[in-house]
């Protein structure tokens, strides 16, 4: 037929194919979807198809050699299917299983999606309720917050969790085959991981143990493969593995909704609560209901945070394998982008990674050796006590040598790591200056953190012709000529300047102070150009002839220690940080 559901049992029939090297077996593709449905060693199969309309199907024929040749069937249309079929779901085929698995959980995908947008349209600020993409852009909230539409958003988001755990369930026994195999149900893995404010504790670990096992098993057998299936395998398990590391930082960040199953999971008394007296449960006992789900999160994110790694330390091992130098990998999706490439050290001189997000200035060595570099952005920063990074991305860039042991070159480099396009951004906050004479108009920056921070001070006046001078001391409210730095802001529109965290770095406070500037200081530092020369601060009162609105952000720029902790050493914020990224100099 030319269309169904879901649930639609297809037959697909491919007869009187010949190869002189035999035919090794049958994949069927949706174009549209981008997905693999389903392989066979035989020419007739029976198939479930994923929803779509117009849905543009495609077959490979491969031989023994791996050569293959492909197939254009005609479009179908398919419409999603609300209902469940358990029975299918435990039959342990693969290929039903792993079909039945995408075409539902891109259903639910679908309306979680949905039900974000509709939250989103009813004032519920989007970085709250959902992690963006790698490829979202900014979605406006409507200004007017809507109490309940938060409290359905929650229960419809609470239902599907429970529902997709369940899915997501149906992954674990299924047996792992081929190159095919892997192919199949990794697909079907980040489908079902997709939408990473849906997953609980228990759905993150179960998927977290399949990517896993399937990342062993492509290891096992990439000797064997070609280049081609190695890299379509190691891009879903790339995108499975990120979209675990959004899901379990999700939380701890405050970007995602606290799930009611895993809420009332971390309060429930283990089965061993009585007789094992060491056991973990009994250690955070004491805690109360949100501190043993902290706790327990905290704990999965550790835990997923090392798999990731060995998973990733694998698959890059796998792509290595086909990787000859002047030549890349790339995976270029919305849950990850990852590059791996071999060079030699002299040509990272003046060379740019990440889509420009890590870039190397003029190298000056006689190096010649290869080795293996590989780049990686990812849609959320890891969680940790110490540090805020709940708006930020994760960049991370690497050095191998030929025997894929890591390696450290001490050579300059800038990294820009974006910020979340979702976040909140500060108010610009207006500052009603015009009613009184003073000195200067002062303000207090808490820079009290365990790990180094910039400030960066946004003035927008509402008289652009006014000019402005700025003097700011730390730990204390700056005094006739006893200042730490001071700038001049020339007649604008709009006015920046940052204290970077080498400045700040073991101070408790900034204190800033700013008044306009009179005819003859415009005159002197502006018109003639001589921001250079010596301030001289008087104790002369001052009148604002205009109001002004002020925004004060912090920056910062970290990176992970062998501990899995958040480290600053060695960084430093530079001067084109803004609103969108984060500027580091190491």
């Amino acid at each position: 037929p030319s269309n169904g559901t879901i649930t639609t049992l297809f037959e697909i029939a491919c007869p009187n194919w010949f190869d002189e090297d035999g035919i090794k077996d049958y994949s069927l593709y949706s174009f549209t979807n981008q997905l693999m449905i389903a392989f066979s060693s035989f020419s007739s199969f029976q198939v479930y198809l994923p929803s779509g309309e117009n849905q543009i199907l495609f077959i490979e024929i491969r031989d023994q050699l791996n050569c293959l040749t492909k197939f254009n069937l005609s479009s179908i249309s398919i419409e999603a299917d609300s209902q469940l079929n358990t029975n299918l779901l435990s039959t342990g085929n693969q290929n039903t299983v792993s079909q039945l698995l995408t075409s539902f959980s891109q259903q639910f995908n679908q309306i979680n999606q949905q039900n974000i947008d509709k939250a989103v349209s009813s004032g519920i600020p989007l970085s709250t309720i959902s992690i963006s993409s790698l490829t979202t852009q900014n979605q406006p909230t409507n200004s007017s917050f809507n109490q309940s539409a938060l409290v359905e958003f929650e229960k419809e988001l609470n239902s599907q969790s429970e529902t997709r755990e369940y899915l997501i369930s149906f992954t674990r026994n299924l047996q792992i085959t081929t190159s095919n195999s892997i192919k199949l149900q990794s697909s079907s893995l980040v489908q079902l991981t997709k939408s990473t404010n849906q997953l609980t504790r228990t759905a993150i670990s179960i998927a977290a143990d399949r990517c896993f096992q399937l990342t062993s098993a492509l290891q096992s057998i990439s000797m064997r493969i070609s280049q081609e299936d190695a890299e379509i395998c190691s891009t879903q398990l790339f995108q499975c593995a990120s979209n675990l590391l959004s899901a379990v930082n999700g939380p701890l960040q405050q970007r995602t909704t606290v799930l009611d199953l895993d809420s009332k999971r971390a309060t429930e008394f283990p089965s061993d609560y009585e007789t094992d007296l060491e056991s973990e449960w009994s250690k955070i006992n004491l805690l109360n209901e949100n501190e043993k789900n902290l706790y327990q999160q905290k704990e999965l994110a550790n835990q997923i945070q090392n798999q990731v790694k060995e998973m990733i330390s694998r698959l890059n091992s796998i792509l290595n394998i086909h990787l000859n130098v002047g030549q890349q990998s790339i995976v270029n999706t919305s849950e990850v982008f990852m590059s791996l490439q071999s060079e030699t050290i002299e040509s990272l001189s003046n060379q740019t990674f990440a889509n420009g997000a890590i870039r190397f200035s003029q190298i000056e060595t006689n190096q010649t050796n290869s080795i293996r570099i590989q780049s990686k952005v990812e849609p959320l920063a890891s969680f940790s006590n110490s540090v805020n990074t709940n708006v930020s991305r994760s960049i991370s860039f690497s050095l191998f040598d030929s025997d894929g042991k890591e390696i450290s070159l001490d050579y300059p480099i800038e990294i820009f790591i974006p910020r979340d396009p979702n976040r909140i951004l500060p108010p610009m906050i207006l500052q009603n200056v015009t009613v009184r004479q003073q000195l200067f108009n002062f303000h207090y920056v808490n820079i009290t953190t365990v790990l180094s921070i910039s400030v960066h001070i946004e003035i927008e006046p509402l008289n652009s012709s006014v000019g402005y001078l700025l003097i700011y001391k730390f730990d204390q409210i700056p005094q006739l000529n006893e200042i730490d730095g001071w700038t001049v802001f020339c007649p604008s529109s709009f006015h920046s300047f940052f204290v970077d965290n080498e400045q700040t770095r073991n101070h408790k406070s900034l204190v800033f102070g700013l008044r306009e500037l009179n005819s003859s200081e415009i005159h002197l530092y502006c018109l003639n150009n001589n921001s250079q020369l010596n301030l001289s601060i008087t104790n002369e009162r001052f009148n604002f002839t205009s109001n002004y609105g002020l925004r004060v952000y912090s920056s910062g720029c970290y990176f992970l220690d062998e501990n899995n902790q958040w480290n600053d050493q060695g960084l430093r914020v530079g001067n084109k940080t803004n609103h969108e990224q984060t500027h580091c100099l190491n």
